[in-house]
């Protein structure tokens, strides 16, 4: 959909929308000239706006294109539109409001990459709360941490992962993705609520989004804010690095906690208005993985060199992919490689 689709849709367009909307299609007019791009590019300058109220469910209206498409190893498929995950995230908006999710909150989300992870980011740009992502791994103190420096008050997880927050003290929300436990409320419920959502206020572009910790690798962890404007209008670069068009099916192996999730699985390719592919795995396979790429017509990748060097000792010539963009980001590349 590019600016003259949302002018003939009849929709209106705010400045900041405006703004996004002009910053992205200039980069897709220059799909192969970089030095172009990178010297008369322009970062919108934004005032109000919210990417998920105003570009985001704009883009979604009547729009049944396939925005989030998952498989996984036992042969389960869900395909969700841009209309749908509208629908639903305004759903989830409701529902964590109800759970007394105000804006400004932080909500810890610990989930591995179900479609939650999808409507609970676009339910917290809507409500203009702040997700701290949280990778499956994290120990108990680095949740401890998480909670204590980060001061959030809401945390979404799964079963299994439940025990790690029993020691954790303070009065904070506590909801569960896929099961049902004591204390913990389902968050199946948010499917039923109303799937009409109004937010209680303007978002300013420099209001707080994301608060991410560090990996703490050779120091304690740091805490990264990004803004609505940081990270959304942010990784239009990263839809131009990577090559995302409008049309693509886009697969980036990543895990969820980590903010190459978010720049890759969520704000590049829908930046562009392309399927989010997701293909779940309990151990990677490198054949497994070229065969499903294949299989679903996969077009963009991204992925980290770990995953290049074990793609390269299979037989590539027997997989039948569409690839039309690759690229490596998520850890360091190696002269040798």
């Amino acid at each position: 959909m590019t600016v003259s689709h949302f002018e003939t849709a009849g929709v209106h367009q705010g400045e900041g929308l405006k703004a996004f909307l002009a910053a992205r299609e200039f980069l897709f007019a220059q799909p192969e000239d970089y030095e172009a791009a990178y010297r008369d590019f322009r970062w919108p300058q934004l005032d109000k706006f919210n990417w998920a109220l105003d570009y985001f469910d704009t883009f979604a209206r009547g729009n049944h294109k396939t925005a989030l498409w998952i498989v996984d190893e036992r042969g389960c498929e869900l395909k969700l539109s841009f209309a749908e995950m509208s629908r639903r995230s305004n759903q989830v908006a409701n529902f964590l409001r109800q759970q007394g999710v105000r804006r400004g909150d932080r909500l810890v989300v610990q989930l591995p990459n179900l479609v939650a992870i999808w409507e609970i980011m676009l339910a917290a740009l809507k409500l203009g709360a702040v997700v701290i992502p949280a990778a499956t791994l994290l120990t108990v103190n680095d949740l401890r941490d998480r909670f204590d420096r980060g001061k959030a008050r809401h945390v979404i997880s799964i079963p299994g992962l439940t025990e790690k927050f029993a020691s954790l003290d303070g009065n904070y929300t506590r909801i569960l993705v896929g099961g049902a436990e004591e204390g913990w409320v389902p968050y199946e419920r948010a499917y039923e609520q109303s799937p009409d959502f109004a937010p209680d206020g303007d978002t300013n572009a420099t209001d707080p989004f994301m608060l991410y910790f560090t990996s703490g690798t050779t120091a304690l962890p740091k805490l990264v804010l990004h803004s609505h404007q940081s990270y959304p209008v942010g990784h239009l670069a990263t839809m131009y690095w990577i090559g995302i068009r409008p049309d693509d099916i886009h697969l980036n192996i990543s895990t969820p906690g980590w903010a190459k999730h978010a720049w890759s699985s969520f704000f590049a390719p829908w930046n562009a208005g392309a399927t989010i592919f997701v293909h779940n795995y309990d151990r990677f396979s490198a054949k497994r993985t070229l065969e499903v790429v294949a299989r679903y017509g996969v077009t963009t990748m991204c992925a980290p060199p770990t995953v290049w060097r074990l793609f390269i000792l299979e037989d590539l010539k027997s997989f039948p992919v569409k690839l039309k963009e690759l690229a490596s980001a998520g850890e360091p590349l190696n002269p040798s490689d």
